[in-house]
């Protein structure tokens, strides 16, 4: 890949070239889609069997104790083990802030991407906390990042420099979006071979959320007023324009709401496509990938359009503030651990959700039985 520095003609193909790759990716992707399998039920009804065994109220840890059951059912064994845990920060800018619907420019992205590198962010400062490895991905970032630090060195899998402004054109061709879903997955599988059992999914780039109300918008077929938020901070004014802007652009573009691809390329993101590229990942490689919040929930969305089973692959952290966020997992068929009013992005929500899962690990492997402290099991009641 090209480093970040790059200019924008060295990411340019010809259109013969445009096709023949997008054939190959589309085939690749089709390949990778075919490996996807039902979760482990049986390991699900095992893993939930031992936890009724323990010695404590039937279900009484609620959606910690499911999430349990479903890494059970992820990994397909009872015995959960997390590994090594990580987060993947996809980082990318949005043709769509040239219509002034971020408070910020996109150079506040370079600058956060580079703080990543350095630690100096919440997100890693939390991940660090949860005992997470960070790994930030240069996937499509358009200004020069500058210096960079050594402490959670960048990934340069750029692809582009920012996304098109889709109220002129598609926002990214089909073969850009695969090529990011393709470098989510390819990340993922070499994270499952490094030994990372459990990943949490971050991002950063400003006028995303703008990209995912479109996109989320657009796959539930409901106006964008109804999961279009604030973002980083607009007054009431700018929140109109940025529903107006969303509106005008579906109406534009016209994708179509059963096709993450299509999506993704008419009205989403480089860090939207890359993530979404993360959950499939995760589905492919039985590793259970934690959804932060509304921008990576609409990135779990898109994958969830790509491949239907890739959402019994998915862990809700948190519910976002943002208006979509509960619409969202409720599609997905995933229940939130925390509901802390969080919309800060970058990962927090996903990596605060992991000493919870571990302190619910460490019962349902430690903790005594019923049967080991001679008391009568609770039963559910008729």
């Amino acid at each position: 890949m090209a480093a970040s520095g790059s200019r924008e003609e060295d990411f340019a193909v010809t259109e013969e070239q445009e096709k023949l790759e997008e054939r190959e990716l589309t085939n690749w992707l089709l390949g990778r889609l075919a490996k996807i399998s039902e979760p482990d039920r049986e390991a699900g009804l095992k893993a939930q069997k031992r936890f009724d065994s323990v010695a404590k109220p039937l279900r009484s840890l609620g959606v910690l104790e499911d999430d349990i059951v479903r890494i059970a059912e992820i990994t397909g064994t009872p015995q959960v083990d997390f590994g090594k845990r990580a987060l993947i920060i996809m980082c990318a800018d949005n043709g769509i802030v040239e219509e002034g619907i971020s408070q910020t420019g996109k150079e506040v992205t370079a600058v956060v991407t580079a703080n990543f590198t350095r630690g100096e962010s919440c997100a890693c400062l939390m991940a660090q906390q949860a005992g997470a490895d960070v790994f930030p991905v240069d996937i499509g970032v358009e200004m020069d990042l500058g210096p960079l630090g050594e402490c959670f060195p960048l990934l340069d899998r750029k692809i582009r420099r920012g996304t098109r402004n889709f109220l002129k054109e598609p926002a990214l061709t089909r073969r850009e979006v695969l090529l990011a879903l393709k470098t989510g997955i390819e990340l993922t599988e070499e994270l499952k071979k490094r030994g990372y059992g459990l990943i949490a999914t971050g991002e950063m780039g400003i006028g995303n959320t703008t990209t995912s109300s479109a996109a989320v918008a657009a796959a539930l077929e409901v106006d964008p007023f109804l999961v279009t938020g604030r973002g980083a901070g607009l007054d009431s004014n700018g929140l109109l324009k940025k529903i107006s802007v969303i509106r005008r652009g579906i109406m534009l573009r016209r994708p179509d709401p059963k096709d993450g691809i299509d999506i993704l390329s008419k009205v989403g993101g480089l860090d939207l496509a890359g993530l979404a590229g993360v959950f499939l990942g995760g589905a492919l490689c039985r590793v259970p990938v934690l959804i932060d919040g509304f921008i990576s929930g609409a990135a779990a969305l898109m994958a969830q359009r790509i491949c239907s089973l890739s959402s019994g692959y998915m862990l809700a952290s948190h519910v976002s503030s943002e208006p979509a966020g509960e619409l969202i997992l409720r599609e997905l068929g995933c229940r939130p651990a925390i509901a802390a009013g969080m919309c800060l992005g970058e990962g927090t929500g996903a990596v605060a959700v992991m000493p919870l899962l571990d302190m619910a690990l460490r019962i349902y492997r430690e903790m005594s039985t019923f049967h080991e402290i001679e008391i009568e099991e609770y039963r559910p009641l008729s």
